[in-house]
């Protein structure tokens, strides 16, 4: 598996981006403004993430998403130690992520990864999404931010 910049002909996995969020206007806004990055096999798209630039020598990782086919094998761990060591390559000094109080395997997958809790924001999905999320029998309503000094 290899995971590369997408280029800027290439179309993107919008499919995939949308695992992670399910609104396409955002999806889109992220996906324009920042860097895509795909994990891909025998020319297969697998995962992806965008590294999005928000404030001087800040980051935030978004819309890490891998196929569900592909789910447990490693490669959303691979994908968010990727998106560190290009913020860190970039020039970053913060790298920061965010994810659903709903989220517990993203949220233990960012942990072990080296990010650490910073912050919630409270009500987040309930404010900027029509239609209520659920996931794990949990409503997502709060965002839970987490940051990672590079």
């Amino acid at each position: 598996m290899e995971i590369r910049p997408l280029s800027d002909p290439e179309e993107r996995p919008i499919d995939l981006l949308l695992l992670a969020d399910p609104s396409r206007a955002l999806v889109e806004d992220y996906a324009r403004r920042g860097s895509c990055f795909v994990a891909e096999s025998d020319k297969k798209i697998l995962g992806v993430y965008v590294l999005l630039p928000t404030r001087p020598e800040t980051a935030e990782l978004v819309n890490v998403a891998v196929d569900e086919n592909y789910h447990g094998r490693g490669i959303g761990k691979k994908l968010v130690l990727h998106a560190v060591e290009s913020a860190r390559e970039a020039r970053y000094r913060t790298l920061e992520v965010g994810t659903g109080n709903s989220s517990v395997g993203q949220l233990a997958l960012y942990q072990k990864c080296g990010f650490r809790i910073v912050g919630v924001d409270l009500d987040f999905f309930v404010r900027h999404y029509d239609e209520p999320i659920y996931e794990n029998g949990i409503r997502c309503r709060d965002m839970i931010r987490l940051s990672m000094d590079l």
